[in-house]
């Protein structure tokens, strides 16, 4: 019995990454992921119309792998620090299990294509850094906590420290670890990130939690 349409698309998205991890610097054809696959190229196209969908497939997979996952982390952890490093500790290992889907990440494998797909990639990592923004941002309310640099500022420092270890491991053609020494990273990233909110006074008397951008 042949594969079932939804498989055989999961097969050539299957083929598609581990071609990436396979040939780094090397872009992929048509051609050469049919016979990776066993199948035409018309074969291929029954089921994406363009390479570009192929790619947008797995950008659409890593998206849905991360956030799913990140809900879940949301309702088990309850602390800002505890958060964004199981948030940004999922990123990394994703990429580590994923070497080939990495090459989109970063970009590596997306040299000549649209740049929609550029901008789909871009827009994944602006919703990570948006949700770790919130994150940090809820820590003023929930635990009297606020970093000791702006928020936009604080949020990025974290997810530029994380996005250099996944460009790291694409440039080391996957032989330098995302996740290595991580943890003692992460400790000292932390050390003086957070500081006690402190109140304002404003005429009047009152006092309101000083406002952050």
């Amino acid at each position: 019995m042949p594969p079932k349409r939804s498989q055989r698309r999961q097969q050539i998205l299957e083929a598609l990454a581990q071609m990436l991890e396979a040939n780094p610097g090397n872009r992929i054809t048509t051609a050469g992921l049919a016979r990776q696959v066993g199948v035409s190229e018309a074969a291929l196209y029954r089921h994406f119309p363009s390479k570009s969908k192929m790619f947008e497939g797995l950008i659409e997979f890593i998206e849905e792998t991360l956030f799913s996952r990140i809900k879940l982390i949301l309702n088990e952890e309850q602390t800002a620090a505890g958060r964004c490093e199981k948030m940004l500790t999922l990123l990394l290992a994703f990429t580590e299990r994923n070497p080939g889907i990495t090459r989109i990440l970063t970009g590596d494998a997306l040299a000549g294509e649209t740049e929609r797909l550029h901008a789909r990639v871009a827009q994944l990592f602006d919703r990570f850094e948006t949700q770790i923004k919130q994150v940090i941002r809820e820590a003023e309310m929930r635990e009297g906590l606020r970093p000791v640099i702006p928020l936009p500022a604080a949020a990025n420092l974290l997810m530029a420290t994380a996005e250099g270890r996944i460009s790291q491991y694409v440039r080391s053609n996957f032989r330098r670890s995302p996740t290595e020494d991580w943890k003692a990273q992460w400790d000292l990233l932390m050390a003086d990130f957070f500081r006690d909110a402190v109140s304002q006074p404003v005429p009047g008397g009152f006092a309101r939690p000083a406002s952050q951008a």
